[in-house]
């Protein structure tokens, strides 16, 4: 009973000097804000550090990690962490020789073709902790502190960091760190930070009477725009703007409007079919391709990852297409516009999927 009294004593105190709090902030900024609450506190508060402080408890196997990955990761992140033309390879580039020494040896091979995660990563505190906050990419913040542990146990075993059968868990996640093959690899000899009490950086302003705008004194002459063939086809194949059709006249601006769209009322063009005919006015449904993260992939005039809207339009003019593209956005998939696939959308309601693809075949 006694017990029971001190804690309710606690509780009530601990509550007063919330209270308190409240008022003193209301009074020194009045009208501005206020104190968050604890439970907003801690709905952000999910940062995992590196000596393992913030860590949830929970536990996964390697090959929980493994169902998990293949749903909701191979589609970016290749079935083997080797990824795909967007992404750069989560596994490779490590050795048994790595694992003890803590340092990655082909970090300074020249012949090294590519470096991947695991070659980076110094801290398994930053692997667990943005796959946690920011995974997948198109629906941050739906994996569990457990599904979270099978993913990060199921790359390392990628890694040959750790055995297949692996489980990771909260209490051994410190163990793990001891093996992480590049855990020696991050140092303060180049700044950053303070080191010593001497600042890392120590250089003076540089930037004087800088002109207000830039004016272009030069150009590439007719006959010299397509010396080396178009210079189009020889850039990325994913991102709005590719470089110059240099088989074609300079443009005398940007085409499209990059990945961040105006929200503005659309309605369909008078030759639609009802089917076709958005379920909603186009701020409404403008506002639903951003939240679902439509944007991540789709513009509505250039093509990013995926194609644009205003793509997606024309192939399907006119078609009846509807259900079919409605399963295929709910299934995910590759081969119609290229070999980067669309990651499933599983967790999206169908009434959003069928109302974006009706809009999206507006051309809006």
């Amino acid at each position: 009973m006694y017990k029971l009294a001190k804690t309710l004593t606690g509780v009530l105190a601990l509550t007063l000097l919330s209270g308190l709090a409240y008022a003193q902030d209301a009074k020194k900024f009045p009208g501005i804000g206020r104190t968050a609450t604890p439970a907003e506190v801690a709905a952000w508060d999910i940062d995992v550090r590196p000596d393992f402080k913030g860590i949830p408890k929970g536990s996964g196997t390697a090959e929980q990690g493994q169902e998990l990955w293949e749903a909701k990761c191979a589609s970016c992140h290749g079935v083997f962490g080797e990824s795909n033309e967007v992404f750069t390879p989560i596994v490779g580039g490590t050795t048994a020789q790595d694992i003890k020494t803590g340092r990655v040896a082909s970090l300074t091979d020249p012949k090294q073709p590519q470096r991947s995660t695991l070659m980076k990563v110094s801290t398994l505190s930053s692997l667990y902790d943005y796959i946690y906050r920011a995974m997948p990419w198109n629906a941050p913040r739906t994996l569990s502190a457990d599904d979270t542990y099978a993913l990060v146990a199921y790359i390392l075993a990628l890694g040959e960091i750790v055995p297949e059968d692996f489980t990771l868990s909260d209490k051994n996640m410190n163990d793990i760190q001891a093996r992480m093959p590049n855990r020696n690899g991050a140092t303060t000899q180049h700044g950053m930070w303070t080191v010593a009490g001497k600042p890392d950086v120590q250089g003076n302003p540089c930037m004087s009477n800088c002109a207000s705008d830039a004016k272009i004194t030069s150009s590439l002459p007719d006959f010299a725009r397509n010396a080396h063939e178009n210079i189009a086809e020889q850039n990325r194949i994913f991102g709005p703007f590719r470089g110059a059709d240099s088989t074609k006249p300079p443009l005398k601006q940007l085409p499209g409007a990059g990945f961040v769209t105006q929200v503005v009322a659309v309605s369909a063009p008078a030759n639609a079919s009802p089917a076709a005919a958005p379920a909603a006015n186009g701020a409404t449904m403008q506002a639903l391709f951003q939240k679902h993260n439509c944007t991540a992939c789709h513009a509505p005039a250039a093509k990013g990852v995926g194609p644009s809207i205003a793509e997606v339009a024309k192939k399907y003019k006119d078609q009846d297409v509807i259900a079919k593209l409605a399963a295929k956005v709910k299934a995910g998939g590759a081969g119609v516009w290229g070999s980067i696939p669309m990651p499933p959308h599983t967790q999206m309601p169908d009434a959003d999927i069928t109302n974006l693809v009706k809009w999206m075949l507006t051309g809006s």
